[in-house]
């Protein structure tokens, strides 16, 4: 069998457009059969061509070709090659490496400068971002299991030396139990109610106390009362510490300090050397308190009666103010930086005194030159106390103890003539009242600090 073909001129033989191709014969082996064939052929091809490169993005066109090919285990490069701050050379980009490729560690984040990759799967690009798979039961892993068990066994050709099966099977770490931690040190007893109360008061044979918790969310005042000691109704002591960096130094005075000074009022036996008792207990109680190697600090003023006689002490800003018929007397003077034989005290021993945000403070940190604790500034703050001893006499009519949180906002004065009409000339008298007055005036003026206020009647005493 044969094939004729006849053509008007040798030019259409070439434009098939052109052309008028008769065919009565099948010849197979005819020459311009054959031509025909592979001319249709190239321009069948040739349009294939130009819709592909008519299909790629005008960004591919200008760089390069890309080509994407399965994806493995969720392993993708992200290619940085455009950046504004870097233009590495264009030689980087003209690798026909993926930008989608497989990689043997799945998803874990590395950061590679302008340092092409050495592996053939990886793209040469300035920074390269590989995501970490997720945990095994997550929604992504389940179908980053499914695409990889769909894709054929050449997807997995460059998973390396390991198997499939065996990358990345990660266990959830085992779970940390921490232990709660006690928010107090209770020093052997239970903590007095101040620290657990926003409010306490108190009323006792000869006393009344009040204590009122600041802005902060343990209080951090202490007070305690002891009458009829060694069974003599005559015999009281009476204190209020206001502590510092935390209430465990304030804990431990209330606890300690009566102890420690009674027996060295005991012990000493001579009245004349009652101030150095009381300086010695002090002082015990502070080395005491320093050995428990904890942090703060506590004001004192304490009150001890004996024998007729009213021995007041403080180290820090805590004060005392005696009613004398009316008039306030205070026995006691603040140990604050701002006094000027305190600062000499300070700058003698090598420390210095500054003035931060309108309060003179010991290297720059605390507004207080006396106290028991504090062992950071151990060297500048002291616990050595200040003592005055008077006799009691009837024009005596009230002793107030108290915080800095009153003194800040109320004078010696005005207390006074607060508390008097609800301790003298009334037949029913309410010093815990007047303790409350006075907390609650100093809080209606703007106090945030805790406020506590100890009234002892000394006509009983």
């Amino acid at each position: 069998m044969g094939v004729t073909l006849t053509f008007n001129t040798l030019k259409d033989c070439h434009n098939e457009s052109k052309s008028a191709v008769k065919i009565s014969k099948v010849n197979t082996r005819s020459p311009l059969y054959s031509l025909l064939l592979s001319r249709r052929h190239s321009q069948t091809l040739a349009k294939k061509e130009e819709k592909q490169r008519n299909s790629i993005p005008a960004l591919y066109k200008e760089s390069r070709k890309y080509k994407l090919q399965d994806i493995n285990a969720m392993s993708c490069s992200l290619a940085l090659a455009n950046s504004p701050a870097l233009s590495p050379p264009m030689s980087l980009f003209r690798d026909n490496s993926p930008i989608i490729s497989p990689s043997p560690e799945a998803l874990n984040l590395s950061l590679t400068h302008l340092k092409p990759s050495s592996s053939p799967s990886s793209p040469c690009s300035p920074f390269r971002l590989h995501l970490q798979k997720p945990p095994s039961g997550s929604l992504l892993s389940s179908s980053v299991s499914t695409s990889a068990s769909s894709s054929d066994s050449g997807s997995t050709a460059g998973l390396g030396p390991r198997s499939a099966s065996a990358i990345l099977k990660r266990k959830r770490p085992t779970r940390l139990d921490i232990p709660m931690a006690t928010t107090a040190l209770h020093f052997g007893v239970p903590a007095t109610p101040c620290a657990v109360m926003r409010e306490v008061e108190r009323e006792g044979c000869g006393y009344s106390v009040y204590c009122k918790r600041g802005r902060r969310e343990v209080m951090e005042d202490r007070f305690s009362a002891s009458v009829k000691l060694q069974g003599d109704c005559k015999q009281a002591f009476f204190g209020v510490f206001d502590g510092h960096g935390g209430a465990k130094a304030a804990e431990f005075a209330a606890l300690k300090l009566e102890k420690n000074i009674l027996d060295e009022v005991v012990g000493r036996k001579d009245e004349t050397m009652v101030e150095e008792a009381v300086k010695a207990g002090y002082l015990k109680t502070d080395a005491e308190f320093l050995k428990e190697d904890v942090t703060g600090g506590a004001c004192c003023v304490t009150a001890l009666i004996q024998n007729g006689s009213l021995v007041v002490s403080n180290a820090g800003d805590c004060r005392a103010v005696l009613s004398r018929d009316g008039a306030a007397e205070a026995l006691t003077s603040d140990h604050r930086p701002s006094r000027e034989d305190e600062r000499n005290r300070i700058e003698t021993l090598g420390g210095y005194v500054d003035l931060c945000r309108g309060v003179w403070r010991i290297q720059s940190c605390l507004a207080v030159s006396r106290g028991i604790g504090d062992h950071h500034l151990k060297q500048w703050v002291i616990a050595e106390p200040e003592t005055k001893i008077i006799t009691i006499k009837p024009e005596y009519e009230f002793l107030i103890l108290a915080s800095d949180g009153l003194w800040d906002k109320i004078s010696n004065q005005e207390a006074v003539d607060i508390a008097r009409p609800s301790c003298v000339g009334i037949n029913k008298q309410n010093p815990l009242s007047a303790c409350k007055k006075l907390v609650n005036l100093s809080v209606s003026r703007g106090s945030s600090d805790d406020i506590s206020v100890m009234l002892v009647q000394l006509g009983q005493f």
